[in-house]
C-alpha cells in the first residue's frame, strides 16, 4: 500500500492553478460572484463524462449559449435560448428540464447551496444514499412526466447504488479550500466529502492498494473515502489529486 508521505507528495505536487486548465472546473473559475460559481459549477458537473476534451469543448458552447452569466442565465432561462444544444445521453429537453427546475429552485427556494444544506442538515452525513436522494428528489418531483434518458443520467438515482461521481466532484469544488477548489460552502465539512470515483480514480485507487472492492459503485466510493481518512482525517478527498497524478506519472 502506498505511505502517506508518497501520497501527500503526489497529491501537493498537483493541487496546483496548473490543475484548473485542463479540468472542467475552469468553466466555474472564470466568475467571481458566489452564485455565479455553483450554478456554473453544477452545469459544468452535469456534463462532465466521456472523453474530457469533448465535453469540455460541449461546455464552452453552452456557457456560450449562457453568455457567460450563469445567474442570469438560469433566472431568465427558456428553452428556446439553447436551440438544439446536446451531449451524448442529454438531448435539449433534458437540459431544459434541468434549467427550468433550478430557476425555480433558485426563485423559490434560495439555490443550490441551501438544497444540498438541507439534505446535509437531514442525515449529517453523505455517507449515506439519503443525503443525495433528498437532492434528487427536489429534481424528479418537479420533472414533467416523460423526462428523457439523458435526465435521469445527469441526475442519477442514488438508490440505484452508483458512485454518484459528478455530485462528489461538485460538492468536492465548493466545499474544499483554493486553490483549485473555491471553499464557498460552509455547511458540510470537508471531513465528510467522498472521493468522486471514476473508472480511472478507481484502477488507480487498487494500484495504490487502497480499493479492494471490484466493483465501481457507492460501497466503492466509501472504502476508498475511509482509507484515505487514514491519511488524513479532515481532509480525504484531496487526495483526489493523488489518484490523478500517479495515474499520470505511470
Amino acid at each position: 500500500m502506498i505511505t502517506k508521505f508518497e501520497i501527500d507528495e503526489i497529491a501537493k505536487k498537483y493541487e496546483t492553478e496548473d490543475f484548473i486548465k485542463a479540468d472542467p472546473i475552469q468553466f466555474p473559475h472564470r466568475f467571481k460572484n458566489k452564485k455565479d460559481i455553483e450554478i456554473a459549477g453544477f452545469i459544468a458537473s452535469l456534463v462532465a463524462y466521456g472523453a474530457r476534451k469533448v465535453f469540455n469543448k460541449k461546455l464552452e458552447s453552452l456557457f456560450d449559449i449562457a453568455q457567460n452569466e450563469p445567474l442570469n442565465f438560469i433566472l431568465n432561462f427558456e428553452e428556446k435560448i439553447l436551440g438544439d444544444f446536446n451531449y451524448r445521453f442529454g438531448k435539449t429537453e433534458d437540459f431544459a428540464q434541468i434549467f427550468y427546475i433550478m430557476k425555480e429552485l433558485y426563485y423559490k427556494d434560495g439555490g443550490l447551496e441551501e438544497l444540498f444544506k438541507y439534505a446535509f442538515d437531514r442525515v449529517h452525513t453523505l455517507r449515506t444514499p439519503l443525503f443525495f436522494k433528498t437532492v434528487t428528489d427536489y429534481f424528479y418531483s418537479r420533472a414533467k412526466e416523460g423526462a428523457g434518458q439523458g435526465f435521469y443520467f445527469m441526475i442519477p438515482n442514488p438508490e440505484k447504488g452508483g458512485a454518484m461521481k459528478r455530485m462528489n466532484m461538485f460538492l468536492r469544488w465548493m466545499v474544499r479550500k483554493p486553490p483549485v477548489d473555491f471553499g464557498i460552502w460552509n455547511c458540510i465539512p470537508a471531513s465528510e466529502l467522498l472521493i468522486p470515483l471514476d473508472v480511472h480514480v478507481a484502477r488507480v485507487s487498487r494500484e495504490m492498494g487502497l480499493l479492494t472492492r471490484n466493483s465501481n459503485d457507492f460501497k466503492a466510493v466509501i472504502e476508498l473515502s475511509d482509507n484515505l481518512k487514514n491519511f488524513d482525517s479532515s481532509d480525504p478527498v484531496k487526495y483526489d489529486f493523488a489518484t490523478f497524478g500517479y495515474g499520470v506519472s505511470r
